[in-house]
């Protein structure tokens, strides 16, 4: 079995900033993520930036927009891999899971935004489709929402169900320092 581990970063793009989004939990999130790709890229272990291309184009993550593109601090490096995506799981319709699949990548460490969404849904389906997949808790983030019965949720309780919706039966959830212990310790 191949000893890579793939670090997947998911929509960590401009359009994120925008005042417009509801309040948002774990302002640490950047920080995190940007200390996970530090390391993956110190190791020498793939690393691959997801971004959402919306279909809407009055959209802030539609082509061209400003919001479309990756944040400064994250962006990618010429040989990291880059998927675009226009619905929130980030294997559907991109090539992905065959990209992996080519390089014999088995195990998954995914981060990014926004934690109910796009994280949880690639999340679900790396587990389904058999990878070894880590969500790190402290990289990602979310937004509040309102359930379906009208409750309000703050933007950590909707990140936290996202958790514990994956917690065991799709993926591990770790923080960002025991991923990275685990990726020195290789």
């Amino acid at each position: 079995m191949s000893p890579l581990t793939a670090l997947i970063i998911i929509d960590m793009q401009e359009g994120m900033r925008s005042p417009a989004l509801p309040p948002r939990n774990n302002p640490g999130a950047e920080d995190h993520i940007a200390r996970l790709l530090q390391a993956w890229r110190a190791a020498a272990q793939p690393v691959v930036a997801v971004r959402h291309i919306s279909r809407a184009p009055n959209s802030v993550f539609a082509p061209g927009q400003a919001g479309a593109a990756f944040q400064q601090a994250l962006q990618p490096l010429p040989d990291e891999h880059v998927v675009e995506k226009n619905v929130p799981d980030a294997f559907v319709h991109t090539g992905l899971e065959r990209w992996l699949h080519v390089r014999g990548i088995r195990r998954l460490v995914i981060a990014g935004v926004s934690t109910n969404n796009s994280v949880e849904a690639s999340a679900r389906n790396a587990g389904n489709l058999g990878f070894d997949t880590t969500v790190v808790a402290d990289a990602c983030f979310a937004f509040e929402k309102r359930d379906y019965g009208g409750t309000l949720r703050s933007a950590e309780e909707v990140h936290r169900m996202a958790l514990a919706n994956l917690d065991g039966e799709y993926a591990r959830i770790a923080t960002a320092d025991a991923v990275i212990a685990g990726l020195s310790a290789r």
